[in-house]
């Protein structure tokens, strides 16, 4: 662990970083006047329970088998979820995939954008 902090610290990466994201406001928001879309990789029940205006809910477990989907956008993409973890995730797969995403992190940090 102290190995992985001293990375962090040298390379002045955040948290997020980890996680696949780390990305400045400045990203978030060049990425929504790109016309990015936004998805919420919550639960439904979260999702309802408050998200960004626009915003398309593909659950995490689900972001594999939407890849052609997501792709068919033909849209920059970014994620989003409640603390930043799971959207790293869903972040890091669709580079992995070929699409040009960004970590949002929390949806608030986004939806003060819109």
């Amino acid at each position: 662990m102290v190995y992985i902090c001293s990375k962090i610290k040298d390379k002045k990466m955040s948290f997020f970083g980890l996680f696949g994201g780390g990305n400045s406001t400045e990203s978030v928001e060049a990425y929504l006047k790109e016309g990015a879309v936004i998805i919420d990789v919550r639960t439904v029940e979260e999702y309802k329970s408050g998200h960004v205006n626009g915003s398309k809910n593909i659950v995490l477990n689900t972001i594999p088998g939407k890849v052609a989907e997501i792709k068919a956008m033909n849209k920059k993409v970014i994620a989003v979820c409640r603390s930043g973890a799971r959207s790293g995730q869903a972040t890091s797969f669709l580079k992995q995939q070929g699409i040009d995403v960004i970590n949002g992190g929390p949806w608030q940090n986004v939806a003060k954008f819109l």
